[in-house]
């Protein structure tokens, strides 16, 4: 086992030092800003002065709770000044007030903090102080978590670097850069009470994986099913943090995790007979392709229907009641062209690659329509790597003509 891993690291002497070095670069570099967001998150405000009030409007569409909320955070602010004052649900379900009087305090430093009331105590400033320098400290630690994943890429291409193709490797850290810069540009708001660190966090952990999990799949690799494991584990995660798209998750759940080990074992008995690596791959019938198309429309009618019925609330899309039904129908749809894919994946099925097409338009579109362009890098890999692998698929499968009889 040692022996074939010190085979498949660089060959190129040159190549490797030099990703042995930006190696450690990024990985410092990654440090660096937590050490730096650390001590600024944690920096005592000192004294702080009184500037006088300011009259703040309340956003009603970062609003949405319900009777099994216990604490409601109601949003008051004129744009670029922003004061959160939490509530117990009985106070804030009699709540009136479109506004409110805000007290503005400064820092030595000229950093501005507000509160509802006078004489805010030092627990308070000291609170208020690091709920602002969190959000202004947001690029720091995103960086910091994008290198930590970006180095961990890069490990990968360096540890396993036979095993890839030059193109494989700079696609596949071409979308970590991306990915990298996106974290940065686009910060992630937080929801649902989770910092938006930790959300952007798990968009980059999700990237990495899918990323790596979809170029083992385009080189019919059976492993791509071990990362997969690691995929829907994180997914369910984002799920239950951002208080949606349930559909999937019920999916992931229930089908995919079953099916990735499922498929790994399966993957495993049909080995090509010239490389041990590879899995015998094939295509689907004509008849076949009408049924799934047929099972697609009616299960997305049915279960868009059904989560659109459930009580569940979110404030990760601001309240925008017609924006969650568009998602929870677009959501279903993606689930089942996802179990779709899984299965063709599962019997190793070339049509899988259509279907994931599919998917990753559609989770795309979700992508838009929530903000969150960091993972729209993902589908560029999605889509740029299905291409890829329906291609390689195609040509195994052209030039191993004999017909796959096996039931799976």
């Amino acid at each position: 086992m040692l022996e074939k891993l010190k085979n498949s690291i660089e060959p190129n002497r040159k190549l490797r030092i030099a990703e042995i070095v930006l190696l450690a670069v990024f990985v410092i570099t990654a440090l660096i800003s937590f050490a730096r967001g650390t001590a600024a998150l944690n920096a005592d405000p000192g004294e702080v002065t009184y500037q006088g009030t300011v009259e703040l409007a309340r956003d009603f569409d970062a609003e949405d709770y319900d009777e099994d909320s216990t604490m409601c955070d109601v949003i008051y602010t004129d744009g670029e000044r922003k004061l959160i004052v939490s509530y117990p649900y009985e106070e804030y379900a009699e709540l009136e007030q479109e506004s409110i009087t805000a007290y503005e305090y400064e820092t030595s430093e000229e950093t501005e903090l507000f509160f509802d009331h006078e004489n805010p105590t030092p627990q308070e400033v000291k609170s208020a102080y690091r709920q602002v320098m969190a959000e202004e400290l947001m690029p720091v630690f995103n960086l910091g978590n994008a290198l930590l994943i970006l180095s961990l890429s890069l490990a990968i291409v360096l540890v396993f670097s036979t095993f890839f193709t030059t193109y494989e490797k700079c696609w596949f850290m071409s979308i970590m850069v991306l990915a990298t810069i996106f974290a940065v540009i686009f910060p992630e708001e937080s929801a649902n009470g989770v910092n938006g660190i930790w959300i952007m966090l798990l968009y980059l952990l999700d990237t990495f994986l899918n990323i790596l999990c979809e170029l083992l799949i385009s080189k019919q690799s059976r492993y791509n099913f071990l990362v997969s494991v690691a995929v829907e584990i994180t997914e369910i995660a984002i799920s239950l943090v951002l208080m949606y798209r349930f559909a999937t998750m019920v999916v992931t759940l229930l089908f995919w995790l079953p099916i990735d080990i499922i498929s790994y074992i399966n993957w495993t008995k049909h080995k090509d007979e010239d490389e041990d690596e590879l899995t015998k791959v094939r295509r689907l019938k004509g008849w076949q392709e009408v049924l799934v198309i047929a099972a697609i429309v009616v299960w997305t009618i049915g279960v868009g229907w059904l989560m659109s019925g459930l009580d569940i609330s979110t404030d990760f899309f601001g309240g925008n009641r017609n924006l969650e039904v568009i998602i929870i129908y677009l959501d279903a749809c993606a689930s089942a062209v996802g179990i779709a894919n899984g299965l063709f994946i599962f019997f190793r099925l070339r049509e899988q690659w259509i279907a994931w097409y599919i998917c990753a338009l559609l989770e795309a579109i979700m992508n838009i329509l929530a903000g969150q362009y960091v993972l729209l890098v993902l589908k560029l890999g999605y889509f740029t790597n299905t291409t890829y692998g329906y291609i390689k698929w195609s040509r195994y499968i052209k030039t191993h003509k004999e017909d796959d009889k096996s039931l799976l």
